[in-house]
């Protein structure tokens, strides 16, 4: 593969996302967005990301405003919700998409980066959706681990925390990490609701999820932390126009120990990128 590029990206409100761009030494076959989970910096996705250049394909990594190399001031200065979120993919998508030259897209959504999909302008673009460890975040459906102190963010951390600070502090309360006022609350809203998104934003954001049309995979795990069976299906059981393919492992079953919330990104889980995304991109390159 050739040296990862790092762009800037231009998005609303005059701001500039950073990227990681990583392509392939030859030909690429096609392009990959990796959609980050709420909170993540891109340093996470990018072993994947230089994986997937060594198997022959573009694969852009990227940072939400207010997260990682895209923090350009103080979160109490940080006015961005979930939906300016969703357009910051939107910016990253389109961006890989010029740089991809006709070639078929991929979006891997980890976490939000799968829940965001419907709101970002372009994805109707992608060729394929592969969502991992994406679902509802409604509090009563969360897995049983999670659902025992949950109530301890929503009820307190998050409302108190936000109307002192003006942001919200998570990497001190060892509770997602540090994220603005506005993105922390929305969340919020969604996560108390039974419906996610949909029930939380109203008749067009289940529009949103309806109007979806692109083959959606998902891979999701048994011993996630924090999603449940119920939380994954309830999330995709709202993109009711798309074709959708339900895949669920336990760690014996793909022989780790485990996998969680967080690690299929791992670099000791390439065996899984091999054996469970390859397939999904050959259906596209």
């Amino acid at each position: 593969m050739r040296e990862p590029e790092d762009l800037e990206m231009a998005a609303a409100g005059g701001v500039t996302l950073a990227g990681r761009l990583f392509s392939p030494a030859g030909p690429a076959r096609g392009a990959v967005l990796l959609a980050p989970a709420m909170g993540v910096a891109q340093t996470w996705y990018e072993p994947l990301g230089s994986w997937l250049a060594g198997k022959g394909f573009l694969a852009l990594t990227f940072d939400l405003r207010g997260i990682g190399r895209s923090r350009r001031r103080p979160l109490k200065e940080e006015r961005a919700d979930l939906l300016t979120w969703a357009g910051d993919m939107g910016t990253a998508f389109a961006a890989l998409a010029e740089r991809a030259r006709g070639l078929p897209l991929t979006w891997v959504g980890h976490s939000l980066g799968g829940q965001l999909l419907p709101f970002a302008a372009g994805s109707e673009r992608a060729a394929r959706v592969v969502t991992v460890a994406s679902g509802s975040g409604y509090w009563r459906e969360n897995a049983p681990e999670l659902r025992r102190k949950v109530w301890l963010l929503w009820w307190v951390a998050v409302p108190v925390s936000t109307a002192l600070l003006g942001w919200y502090p998570g990497r001190a309360l060892r509770m997602v990490g540090d994220l603005p006022a506005g993105a922390m609350r929305q969340w919020r809203r969604w996560c108390l609701h039974p419906e996610y998104a949909v029930g939380a934003e109203g008749e067009r954001a289940r529009a949103a999820y309806a109007a979806v049309r692109t083959p959606i995979t998902s891979i999701s795990f048994a011993d996630d932390e924090y999603m449940s069976a119920r939380n994954i299906g309830a999330l995709h059981e709202q993109y009711t126009g798309a074709p959708r393919r339900m895949l669920r492992f336990a760690p014996a079953d793909l022989k780790v120990k485990r996998v969680g919330h967080f690690g299929f990104f791992l670099p000791r889980h390439a065996p899984l990128w091999e054996e469970l995304l390859l397939p999904e991109l050959a259906h596209v390159g």
